[in-house]
């Protein structure tokens, strides 16, 4: 305990200063993903107190995160979708996920995969991080000129006739489950039809509207009618927000900008009761439960979405684990990575039951910590704790901060969350691959793949795309590198090693020497089996010198087994010198090893079988 409060004053004031930093973020990020600006908050005081508490990294901020948000907008947009709209209705299966999420990450750091996150490629996380931006700044133009899709009575009433179909046809699947809809019965159908109002049509119009102008096709597509529709006054909010963010840190970075914009635009715009749009009401108290979660548990609303939970663990344990690194270098320490990733589960989970979005580490907090003064855990708890008194003291203020200023805060978010190093780098980047005359670089090509598909299809399986491509490039890369270190080409051209100098002359025509150099795995299989091609008729006898291929796939193993069986049929003896290991045992395991090469054809050097060699093999062309 005493440890604990070591460092005191430094961990109050980087715990106060992180706070102060992640109030604005957390409101903004909640308007961002759908469930309101209390979500960002709730999430940002449980994340921050619990992950600091019990995960491995002493100097971690954590909460609601810019990739997070991208994700679970995603999530409840679907889920929301699929409840008619109503994100109350909806309510209870998005914090299942989120609920789902936290603890795959405290299974995820149970099992120890902490310590693996580090070889997702670099291209994949660039180019999720460059959508991450993109996403983020595109859905946030129409809010910040104060257009809302739904609200545009002319353009949801080109959604009526689909609304009323929508809701028949509802009506008409509750009466197939109900097993009233037969035609006897029929005239239900039509009495239920006559009780649909103009209200319930409106209401599935305006969400069908809602959904036409999500993500970012929909609001490119929505562009055009926004700006002729532009609120100017929350236009001005927003570029006011935006400027001060910008301009503000040329004066000084000691004091949050975002705080600093978000406290001028808001106060000029209550100050001089101008009309303009506030964010959602914040509730006051301190948050409960939401025990929803649990007595409205349907395991059917949450299936679909386990794959993107998986996703949402995975991101947050990414985003958190590089977070670390950077502190580490700040402060010379070394993280725990697994037990990170339970303390960011366990702080998710908790978050979820409040009604909160889910977070990760987040890098300009813990590097605003570290810069104040904190060294241990209780700096992050003291930034959940403080966040959790402005909610409970200042929440009906709160409630009054213009939308558009949240929206021009998100803007410069997703500016400056792009990753410009990776950007910058593509004219750089060696073009390794070729398809006919046309060379370009795979890494660009992964990183550009992933980031249109982020942008305008779905996060969750871009990234699947992305690795996918990723690995395949890898084992193509590799191939080519283990065929090209192999020595696979013609006999004449093969180089003899530094042992073999003493090979006698005479039998150079019946004995031939094979190098293999590197693993024989899956991507070099295709130039191994060239090794029969390369045997000239005069050979009787081949060495096969596995001194370097220190691993051996199935892919590799079957192969092998392949050559050697054409070998045998060709009347050809066949000798291993100095066999690996795993490969040997690899062998074994299939009975290669006695039942194709007996043990008394196997050599643990070359000398030995040289020895062999003179004893056994005659000169037939003298």
């Amino acid at each position: 305990m005493k440890k604990f409060f070591a460092n005191l004053r430094g961990d109050l004031f980087g715990g106060i200063t992180a706070g102060i930093v992640a109030l604005p973020l957390a409101l903004a990020f909640g308007v961002s993903s759908g469930m309101g600006p209390s979500a960002g908050l709730y999430g940002a005081i449980f994340i921050s107190f619990f992950a600091a508490l019990f995960g491995g990294t002493n100097t971690q901020i954590s909460g609601p995160t810019a990739p997070m948000t991208a994700v679970s907008m995603v999530i409840i947009a679907g889920i929301v979708a699929s409840n008619d709209g109503s994100l109350e209705q909806a309510l209870p299966a998005i914090l299942i996920v989120f609920l789902l999420a936290g603890f795959m990450q405290i299974a995820l750091g149970l099992i120890g995969i902490g310590k693996y996150i580090r070889y997702i490629p670099y291209p994949v996380v660039s180019g999720f991080m460059t959508a991450i931006g993109v996403i983020i700044l595109v859905t946030q133009i129409l809010p910040a000129i104060g257009y809302y899709p739904k609200e545009d009575e002319e353009f949801v009433a080109q959604f009526m006739p689909h609304a009323e179909e929508i809701i028949l046809d509802n009506i008409l699947k509750e009466e197939a489950g109900e097993g009233i809809l037969v035609l006897e019965n029929f005239q239900e159908t039509i009495k239920r039809a006559g009780d649909i109002t103009t209200e319930d049509m409106t209401r599935e119009a305006r969400t069908l509207a809602k959904t036409e102008a999500s993500g970012v096709l929909g609001a490119i597509k929505m562009l055009p009618r926004a700006v002729r529709n532009i609120n100017w006054l929350e236009f001005i909010l927003a570029i006011a927000t935006i400027i001060i963010i910008y301009g503000f840190k040329r004066i000084t970075t000691l004091i949050p900008s975002a705080l600093v914009a978000l406290i001028v635009v808001s106060g000029v715009a209550y100050g001089f009761e101008l009309d303009y749009r506030p964010i959602e009401q914040i509730p006051t108290g301190f948050p409960v439960p939401n025990l929803g979660i649990f007595t409205e548990f349907e395991l059917s609303a949450v299936t679909p979405y386990i794959f993107t939970a998986l996703t949402l663990a995975l991101l947050g344990a990414i985003d958190s684990l590089l977070t670390s690194v950077v502190a580490d270098n700040m402060t010379k320490t070394k993280h725990q990575p697994n037990k990170e990733l339970v303390g960011q589960g366990i702080g998710n989970s908790i978050a979820a039951i409040f009604g909160g979005i889910p977070g990760a580490g987040a890098t300009i907090r813990t590097v605003v910590n570290i810069n104040a003064g904190g060294k241990t855990k209780l700096s992050g708890m003291i930034a959940g704790v403080l966040l959790l008194v402005i909610l409970l003291a200042l929440g009906p203020v709160a409630s009054q901060i213009p939308a558009a200023v949240l929206a021009g805060i998100l803007v410069t978010v997703g500016i400056g969350v792009m990753d410009y190093k990776g950007l910058k780098a593509i004219p750089s980047l060696p073009k390794d691959v070729s398809i006919g005359p046309v060379r370009f670089s795979s890494e660009v090509v992964i990183m550009l793949v992933v980031l249109v598909l982020s942008s305008i299809w779905n996060l969750v399986y871009a990234v699947g795309v992305g690795l996918v491509i990723a690995s395949l490039m890898f084992m193509k890369k590799m191939g080519d590198l283990t065929a090209e270190r192999s020595d696979v080409k013609a006999l004449e051209k093969e180089e003899g090693w530094a042992d073999e100098s003493e090979f006698p002359k005479n039998l150079s025509e019946e004995v031939f020497i094979k190098h293999v150099k590197g693993p024989l795995f899956f991507g070099s299989t295709n130039e191994f089996q060239q090794l029969a091609d390369q045997i000239p008729r005069t050979a009787s006898t081949v060495i096969i010198r596995m001194d370097r291929m220190q691993y051996m796939d199935q892919s590799g193993l079957y192969t092998l087994e392949d050559v050697l069986i054409d070998l045998r049929k060709s009347g050809i003896t066949i000798l291993l010198v100095d066999v690996l290991k795993q490969p040997r045992y690899m062998m074994e395991r299939v009975d290669l090893v006695p039942d194709l090469i007996p043990e008394e054809h196997i050599f643990n050097s070359f000398e030995d079988c040289l020895e062999w060699i003179k004893n056994n093999v005659k000169d037939l062309y003298a």
